[in-house]
């Protein structure tokens, strides 16, 4: 079961990963906050503050295992490193990492996986996950929508609200990642052509769309659909392509389930937090469509994401190795049995 972390506890988040076929039951809209529940994230009460046990590398890899607690006094001395990766929410960057290496198992079942390549997507990736975290956050605290109340601040510091950054140091982290992402895109319009290039701006228009543009699409009920895009097709198809040099149909139509799988990811967290989104004029997909047919909505995505599966496999565009997923349809059903249940 899930335990709740006591504020000013010193309590560590440990998480473990799961793949985006794994849902718990407390998943999409029940008991701890979303993204804690994204990557599987347990709070671990009465363990010394992380600060206090480890320093510099050490420390920094636990940002990429769990969540630093939310009011813990001690994150205001953490190394910058530190505070950036924590800041960053590194821990969920593991469903991107997943996006990569499912592009790059693709390659390699069709005898075009380039190493250089698939590190370079993985990094890529990656990079642009934690922008995105780190601009949602800095658009989320500029329009008043992450305030103390607010759910992001509830499980994890906040890189602006929490005091670790002003505008002008988080502005230099995500000049870094910017560059480095940069670097990746142009690596790839050389190597790979224009393809490449496309793939690359219609993930940067969707990133400046969802949280930067002056009517953001999380605003529109369109954030959700624009997950399944990012991590479907954009990342799994266009990943593929430029690991591999050329576009797969296979490729996009296995992107399917795993975007499913994210879209499901928000549109649960969008649940879990539709009051607060509803009184700050967050018209989040959840809050448009009213709690009963989002619940409808995220059990189809649900369902639908495990029959894409079995589908693909059927018809030979998967092996049937994949059948592994189904070790997780027990979490599915718990999943689905919750959604149908009004929220306690």
């Amino acid at each position: 079961m899930w335990m709740s972390s006591r504020p000013g506890s010193g309590s560590w988040r440990r998480g473990r990963s799961r793949t985006s076929s794994g849902h718990d039951l407390r998943a999409q809209g029940v008991g701890a906050p979303a993204e804690e529940r994204m990557s599987g994230t347990r709070s671990m009460t009465g363990l010394a503050s992380p600060s206090a046990t480890l320093r510099g590398p050490r420390l920094w890899l636990r940002a990429f295992v769990g969540f630093y607690p939310p009011r813990d006094s001690a994150a205001a001395h953490l190394d910058p490193v530190a505070k950036f990766l924590f800041s960053a929410r590194s821990v969920i960057l593991v469903i991107s990492f997943q996006a990569a290496t499912i592009a790059g198992l693709l390659a390699a079942a069709d005898g075009r996986f380039d190493t250089a390549s698939f590190v370079l997507v993985l990094i890529g990736l990656v990079t642009a996950h934690a922008i995105s975290n780190l601009s949602n956050d800095y658009f989320g605290y500029r329009r008043g929508h992450d305030t103390p109340d607010s759910p992001r601040l509830r499980y994890t510091i906040h890189p602006l609200a929490s005091g670790l950054f002003d505008a002008k140091g988080l502005f230099v982290g995500l000049g870094i990642l910017g560059t480095v992402g940069t670097v990746i895109v142009l690596y790839f319009w050389v190597v790979r052509g224009p393809v490449a290039l496309a793939f690359s701006l219609a993930g940067l228009a969707l990133l400046y769309l969802y949280d930067a543009a002056p009517r953001p699409l999380k605003s529109l009920g369109l954030g959700e659909i624009a997950a399944f895009l990012v991590w479907g097709p954009l990342m799994v198809g266009g990943g593929y392509y430029v690991i591999a040099g050329r576009l797969s149909l296979s490729a996009f139509l296995v992107s399917v389930p795993y975007g499913l799988g994210v879209m499901s990811i928000l549109i649960g967290k969008h649940i879990d937090q539709a009051e607060f989104d509803r009184s700050h004029g967050q018209r989040t997909l959840p809050v448009a469509l009213g709690d009963d047919r989002a619940r409808a909505l995220n059990r189809a995505v649900i369902v639908t994401m495990y029959a894409a599966v079995a589908i693909l496999i059927a018809v030979g565009r998967l092996t049937p190795f994949v059948t592994l997923v189904a070790v997780a349809l027990p979490r599915a059903g718990r999943a689905l049995a919750v959604m149908a249940r009004p929220k306690p």
